[in-house]
């Protein structure tokens, strides 16, 4: 895929009046090529469910650069967790890779909230039924793999976007501002995570009512021509 080039931008935010966010993403090289980025939501919010996406996040990462196949380190994190605290808490674990071996986009789902996949000027929405990891036995993820071409772009979030404007009988539709912002012409996949962040914030009248993570992955075309990797963080403190 020497003409291609990937793109992620997050945005995040916690829950109103909360000192820290319980939503977790990282991001780690796959050991025979690409990159994989995990999203976890922990259990509640605060600083109890950051200490528990926190832990979820770490043990994913540490399988992806082994070289674990993404659906067997969903199943292990989860085992991972259930076993580390008896079954109590929960944790709902995105993982969207691109494997440069089988050149292919994975999206590992063990959540509530659907992924949002456009290609070829679609949309499609994964809504598979899966369970979050940490609770019940024999938890596996739903997985969806698609060949890499340039223009796919998946958006994952997490629940605080999912219900965003719930409290004033509002609703979000992810899928209407990422047809709004590519309509506008050419958007960064950070531009487009920041456009759907703002709308549920604008929903919830600049209060989360949840911890809030966009997750925006687009492939798209190398207009650079060079192989220059390049990562940009922005992180208020």
């Amino acid at each position: 895929m020497t003409n291609l080039e990937i793109q992620a931008g997050v945005a995040k935010i916690g829950k109103y009046a909360t000192s820290e966010s319980g939503d977790t993403v990282e991001m780690v090289e796959r050991p025979h090529g690409g990159v994989s980025l995990v999203v976890v939501d922990g259990q509640r919010s605060g600083r109890s469910a950051k200490i528990i996406s926190n832990l979820v996040a770490r043990k994913a990462l540490s399988l992806l650069a082994e070289g674990v196949r993404d659906g067997a380190v969903a199943r292990a994190t989860h085992d991972y967790l259930r076993t580390h605290r008896g079954g109590k808490v929960s944790a709902e674990l995105n993982i969207v890779s691109v494997d440069l071996t089988t050149q292919t986009l994975v999206i590992s789902r063990n959540s509530r909230c659907p992924v949002l996949l456009c290609r070829g000027g679609q949309s499609e929405w994964l809504t598979e039924s899966c369970e979050a990891v940490g609770i019940h036995p024999n938890t596996k993820p739903a997985i969806t793999e698609i060949p890499l071409t340039e223009g796919l772009c998946v958006t994952v979030f997490t629940d605080g976007i999912l219900s965003a404007g719930s409290r004033s009988s509002q609703s979000m539709d992810v899928e209407a501002v990422v047809r709004a912002a590519q309509a506008k012409g050419s958007v960064s996949a950070q531009g487009l995570a920041d456009a759907i962040l703002e709308t549920a914030l604008q929903l919830d009248k600049g209060r989360a009512q949840d911890d809030c993570t966009v997750l925006v992955l687009m492939l798209v075309g190398n207009q650079r021509g060079d192989e220059i990797r390049r990562l940009a963080v922005s992180f208020p403190i």
